[in-house]
């Protein structure tokens, strides 16, 4: 067999051949399908990120796939994008059979993480990972309205309250409207601010604090042409935003990012009937496939009756380098970094952090942030006296 030869290169440097190759591997797997495998994604992160790259697998002059990533110090490799990657896969030929660890060794790469991995086609050791659930609305096999009444005879009693909910936002507020594809910059801004709020609220990590995941969204919504652009659907009663979704669509499926809603319209739980308007209006959309990603919100499971399983964990390169990171990862997880315990929460929010902040003072500061933030809860829920 002939040699494993493997291009990294940054994702501006991409061929157009390599391009048109890459779409159709993508287009050609269900499993590929998500908007962020596809080299669109990753030309969108390369003009905001410098390091930002591809491996371009090939053998014998024939090109059999690709992996995008972010080279970092230390010759470690997050997906690209991440976080906001919720999917990433090595997307290649099904009878390519390629390793990943010998991918990653002729890219100079030690250790792959990745949180949502898609691999259809046993690249990556099976061994190495934890399965996540990801949920999808699929309207490809039904219609919007057969899937409504599936939803409502789930959960009947809570349906019948969202709709009551509904009707009395539009009574005491204004008339309840979706509008999809909405266009207007200061709801877009609305919404980051909202879900940046949350997140400091809640205790989460703000993603958004990094210039480079504001600029990737802006300039996703600015793209109002082509099979891959920005999408924001929000929800008005009145004039007032109440709260919306904004995130990628390519073709008929819409992958959101933020989920941000009005904190003083919280008691007519916006969210719930903002679910139930965007399924109605998804055919009029387009949209087949309205994808909310891997994780452990419960609310997905009332609206998403498809779900898949994504791996958790990390792949490293064959040799002595991978090796010895590795063995690093092993003691990660034998301490419980996979788990839903304190370490597993330490290990998530470094990764979180480690993603996103690009710089080390940006990840120390985010870090004790971090720490002073959950004492500061703890303190809250065990007051004393």
């Amino acid at each position: 067999m002939d040699m494993l030869d493997v291009e990294t290169l940054h994702p501006s440097l991409l061929s157009a051949e390599d391009v048109a190759l890459w779409r159709a591997l993508a287009s050609a797997e269900q499993g590929f399908g998500n908007p962020l495998l596809g080299p669109d994604f990753a030309l969108a992160v390369g003009r905001v990120r410098e390091d930002a790259r591809v491996a371009v697998a090939r053998r014998g002059g024939q090109t059999l796939g690709f992996l995008a990533y972010h080279h970092r110090p230390g010759r470690l490799a997050r997906p690209i994008g991440s976080p906001l990657s919720d999917y990433h896969a090595l997307v290649g030929r099904p009878d390519a059979d390629l390793r990943i660890e010998d991918v990653l060794r002729a890219a100079g790469v030690s250790l792959f993480r990745y949180t949502g991995l898609i691999d259809p086609h046993g690249v990556f050791p099976a061994a190495s990972r934890t399965d996540r659930t990801a949920y999808v609305i699929d309207l490809s096999q039904t219609d919007a309205q057969a899937h409504l009444e599936a939803v409502r005879a789930a959960s009947p009693k809570k349906i019948k309250n969202y709709r009551r909910l509904d009707n009395k936002l539009g009574r005491e507020v204004g008339e309840v409207r979706l509008v999809a594809g909405d266009a207007s910059r200061e709801a877009f801004n609305q919404l980051i601010d909202w879900k940046r709020e949350q997140l400091i609220r809640t205790g989460g990590h703000d993603f958004l604090r990094a210039d480079w995941t504001r600029e990737l969204m802006a300039d996703l919504f600015a793209q109002r042409d082509g099979d891959f652009r920005g999408l924001m659907i929000n929800l008005y009663a009145g004039d007032q935003l109440v709260g919306g979704h904004f995130g990628v669509r390519q073709g008929d499926t819409y992958h959101p990012w933020l989920a941000s809603m009005n904190p003083e319209h919280a008691a007519w739980s916006p969210g719930q009937i903002f679910f139930l308007r965007a399924i109605a209006a998804m055919p009029e959309l387009g949209l087949a496939r309205y994808d909310l990603g891997p994780s452990h919100d419960h609310y997905k499971r009332s609206y998403a009756f498809s779900a898949t399983l994504v791996g958790e964990g990390a792949a490293t390169a064959s040799g002595l380098g991978g090796r010895v990171a590795m063995s690093v990862e092993t003691a990660w997880t034998l301490a419980g970094s996979h788990r839903a315990g304190p370490v597993g929460q330490l290990h998530r929010r470094m990764e979180a952090i480690a993603s996103t902040e690009l710089t080390m003072g940006g990840r120390v500061r985010d870090f004790v942030e971090a720490v002073a933030a959950k004492a500061q809860r703890r303190h809250g829920e065990h007051p004393e006296g």
